[in-house]
Formats: structure tokens, C-alpha cells, sequence
């Protein structure tokens, strides 16, 4: 299983948590791309896509992405001028990420359009397909009820910008990969459950004509792990004092979801059980533990 880290903040801290990961031998970075900060308005949150431009000029082996981009934010249109540059600055390490938006708070507090969840999705199909026609060299074109392409070549083309798509598995969400994305990024859920919603994707990406093998399959979770169990339980805390839950609720949820965490050797089996599932690569989400902490966090799910 390879390991990926999702972090986020400032520059410079982003920057020294990519440095760390691209060190440490993580496959892949990603921050998330949101314009507030769960918890309140009060706090800061940065343009993620333009913090993605300056890594790739300041890494240089590690892949990065987006986890994921709100369709709602930028037309396709941005999103394919973006994604083009960022892959010619990364040398081709760049995978956009593509989702229908969630968070209602950020829409409203800065007036941005969000329609209703159906439109949304809409949205995120058409850009999807959008892009996938963008990125593809000929004439290829695009035209939808939201978004339209001409039917011309469009440059630069990339050297190897992928299509990522977020989720919950749902039907819909299931063909939106099959049809257009070279990865797809299923939250942490209980193995048999990831493995259904994978291989019925996979029947859908052969029945358009696509090669199934050709879509990787990744996850993320919040990172609350640790070799001992009193370095777990420092994590565990903070994770708590952040997120405002008892440590007794976070335990809860994440037994129930089946998100990797514990101490010993728990959080690596738990990604085990989900790469025989069909997972390859798994995003440890960085956003509660201590920056001191985060070698052994990541020694626990590596081992």
C-alpha cells in the first residue's frame, strides 16, 4: 500500500509537510480546496490550487493533487488552464481532483452560486467530461446543458495530467469514474464495502469500452495512529481538542467507519484489509496531530 499525506495551512507549512512527505517516501501530497476552514468562519483558508503551483516548483519527485476541486468554484475551462500548467511545473505529477462541493457555508458567506445537490452533480459530470475532452489530443469537443467546448484542439496539452474523482460511491458518482477518471478517491469505509463499490465501477468502465485497470483506486482518513499506546493517545487528544469531540466519540466513529487508526500495529492492518479491497494508495489526512508527531504517526500505518 502506498501512503499519501493531505495536509494544509499556510505556505510554508504546507511546504515543510510536502518537503517531509516527499522524504519520507509518501507517494503522494494533496491538500483539500475549500474557502473556509471547518470550524468557523474566522478561520484562514488559502487557495489550494495556486499553494499546488508553488510546490512543484519546490518538490521534486513527490505526486500532487487536489482532494478534491468544487466544480462550483472554477469553470472547466479554469480548471483545464490550471491543470495544464501545474502539470508542466510538476513535470507531470499532477492529478486534479473533481468533486460536486459540499460545504454549504463557503457558498453562502461569499456569494458563490450552489445550486441544488442534482445540479451539482450535473456540473460535476459535465465538467468532467469537459476536461477528459480537453486533455485528449484532436478535435475532440464537448457540449452540455452547463458547460461547452468548441471542437478544436486545445494547448498546451499535458504531459500526463490524470482526472481524479471524489465520493461516496454512489450510483452516479460510480459512472461519472467509469466514463472519465484515471483515479478515484472512495472515503475510508469497511473493506467488503469498498471492494462492491469498486468492482461494480469496474464493470461499468469495461462496459464503456475503458480498461478497468486503468482507474486507481485510493482512500483517505484522518491520521490518529501511533506504534505506542500513549503516543496514540497524545494524537488522539489533540484530534479531539481540535475537532471539539471527546475522545470517546472519535474512537466511536472511527470503529464504526472503519477508519484505520489505533496503536500497535491496528492502523496497518486495517490498510491491509483495504488494499486487498482494491486500494492502492491511501491519503493519511494530517490535520489534528502535532507536526512534532508526525514521523511516528506515519511509522504506524508504513509498518
Amino acid at each position: 500500500m502506498d501512503l499519501g499525506i493531505q495536509s494544509r495551512g499556510p505556505y510554508e507549512e504546507v511546504l515543510d509537510v510536502a518537503l517531509w512527505a516527499e522524504k519520507r517516501g509518501a507517494r503522494s501530497f494533496a491538500v483539500p480546496d475549500h474557502y473556509l476552514t471547518r470550524g468557523g468562519t474566522d478561520k484562514p483558508a488559502w487557495d489550494n490550487l495556486t499553494v499546488l503551483a508553488g510546490l512543484a516548483r519546490e518538490t521534486s519527485k513527490i505526486e500532487l493533487a487536489t482532494l478534491v476541486s468544487p466544480v462550483t468554484f472554477r469553470h472547466p475551462a479554469v480548471l483545464y488552464k490550471m491543470g495544464v500548467t501545474i502539470d508542466e511545473m510538476s513535470g507531470g505529477r499532477f492529478t486534479l481532483g473533481l468533486g460536486a462541493g459540499w460545504m454549504d457555508e463557503e457558498f453562502e458567506v461569499y456569494g458563490l452560486p450552489y445550486p441544488d445537490l442534482r445540479t451539482r452533480m450535473d456540473m460535476y459530470e459535465e465538467a468532467m467530461a469537459y476536461l477528459r475532452a480537453a486533455i485528449t489530443p484532436g478535435p475532440v469537443g464537448f457540449e452540455g446543458s452547463h458547460f461547452a467546448l468548441t471542437e478544436f484542439d486545445p494547448h498546451p496539452l499535458p504531459a500526463n495530467l490524470r482526472l481524479m474523482g471524489g465520493g461516496a460511491g454512489k450510483a452516479r458518482s460510480r459512472r461519472i469514474t467509469a466514463l472519465y477518471a484515471d483515479e478515484y478517491n472512495l472515503y475510508a469505509r469497511p473493506p467488503e464495502d469498498y471492494a462492491a463499490i469498486r468492482e461494480k465501477t469496474r464493470s461499468l468502465a469495461s462496459e464503456a469500452g475503458r480498461d478497468p485497470d486503468s482507474i486507481r483506486w485510493t482512500s483517505a482518513s484522518p491520521a490518529v495512529a501511533a506504534k505506542k499506546e500513549s503516543d496514540y493517545r497524545r494524537v488522539l487528544e489533540a484530534v479531539a481538542e481540535i475537532s471539539g469531540q471527546t475522545v470517546e466519540r472519535i474512537e466511536e466513529v472511527y470503529e464504526e467507519r472503519r477508519y484505520p487508526h489505533g496503536s500497535g500495529a491496528k492502523a496497518s492492518e486495517m490498510l491491509a484489509a483495504l488494499e486487498e479491497a482494491g486500494c492502492s494508495l491511501f491519503y493519511l489526512q494530517m490535520f489534528g496531530a502535532e507536526r512534532a508527531d508526525f514521523d511516528l504517526v506515519f511509522d504506524a500505518y508504513a509498518s
